[in-house]
């Protein structure tokens, strides 16, 4: 039986990634120290025999770690994401994205893991003007989150360079599905709109709603790590996005409901667009779950947000201030 390890495996896309492995008969050593996480999101494997929970900051991982012995691979989702909370403590940010991702190279090398596989974001292609976005486009992040992000990809790549520990880095585009996030600070657009929905509020609809996002659903992402980790592969980076962008008015027409308008962001792109071909060719991937497809799971799911946080556009510009405080107006 082989083992495996998730950190970050109590957050949204760690959770699926341990429903897959235990699928397909993993031992599955959960790791999260439930700062974002919720144990909920797992809570429908406890008592089985090929999975156990252990409630670690990774940061605090030794070297030695006894978690880390006889596994054979570790898929790294742990870390904190967000934009305006990076911007306002970046220091946080590089503890947990970095040197957090430093601790679990340096568990894994000690115990001899046949794979990591990193959670990186597409983030690091700032506002691409490549499109679709390849592997090779330039590296400019805009703000603290994704510069951690990258910053942890290049230590993972350093350290299969350097140590031989065989790494891949997958840059996801924008993951959604069940249990996307739900924490108090203003995020991730599924959040956003589900919580609107089933509080009969209007959407805010950020700009005029044609901006673009390749979403991928989070079951397809899941099988992209997977793919990486089992094939011979070492010291690549692969895009995995649905390769299909959607407009944000697409988004509210499938969910249905009227809408308000707050004022578009700097730093953020009109269009993320995955170029998926390398992908495709070495690993065999490709997503699956259609965009009007997965919008329906998430919409026969939708008391899982009865419980988030309801925005509205005064409580989004609160919480924004510091985003167009810090990228507004910048030197280029």
């Amino acid at each position: 039986m082989k083992a495996a390890i998730v950190t970050g495996a109590a957050g949204f896309i760690g959770s699926h990634m341990v429903d897959l492995l235990l699928d397909e008969g993993f031992e599955v050593r959960a790791i999260d120290n439930l700062a974002t996480g919720r144990l909920d999101n797992v809570a429908h494997h406890k008592g089985q025999r090929r999975f156990s929970f252990h409630h670690v900051d990774i940061c605090d991982l030794g070297a030695e770690s006894a978690v880390f012995t006889g596994v054979d691979h570790v898929f790294h989702f742990a870390g904190i994401g967000d934009i305006v909370p990076s911007i306002e403590r970046p220091l946080e940010y590089m503890r947990a994205n970095v040197t957090g991702t430093l601790a679990v190279l340096e568990a894994a090398r000690h115990a001899g893991v046949r794979k990591l596989v990193y959670a990186a974001s597409s983030s690091c292609y700032g506002l691409a003007e490549e499109l679709p976005t390849s592997e090779t486009a330039p590296i400019q992040p805009e703000y603290p989150y994704a510069l951690s992000k990258w910053l942890g990809e290049r230590a993972a790549l350093h350290w299969a360079q350097v140590y031989k520990l065989p790494a891949v880095s997958i840059r996801m585009f924008n993951v959604y599905g069940p249990r996307v996030r739900t924490t108090g600070v203003y995020g991730a657009v599924f959040g956003v709109f589900l919580a609107q929905k089933i509080h009969d509020r209007p959407f805010t609809v950020v700009g005029d709603g044609t901006q673009t996002r390749d979403f991928v659903f989070v079951t397809d992402v899941a099988r992209a790590f997977l793919a990486a980790a089992v094939a011979p592969i070492s010291g690549q980076v692969y895009n995995v996005g649905a390769g299909n962008p959607q407009s944000i008015n697409r988004l509210v027409e499938l969910i249905g409901g009227p809408v308000v308008h707050v004022p578009a962001r700097p730093g953020e792109p009109r269009c993320t667009w995955a170029d998926i071909r390398k992908i495709q060719r070495d690993l065999g991937w490709k997503p699956v779950v259609s965009f009007e497809d997965g919008v329906k799971v998430m919409l026969s799911q939708i008391d899982y947000w009865k419980d988030a946080p309801l925005w509205t556009p005064e409580t989004i510009q609160q919480a924004t201030r510091t985003w167009f405080q810090y990228l507004s107006d910048r030197p280029v």
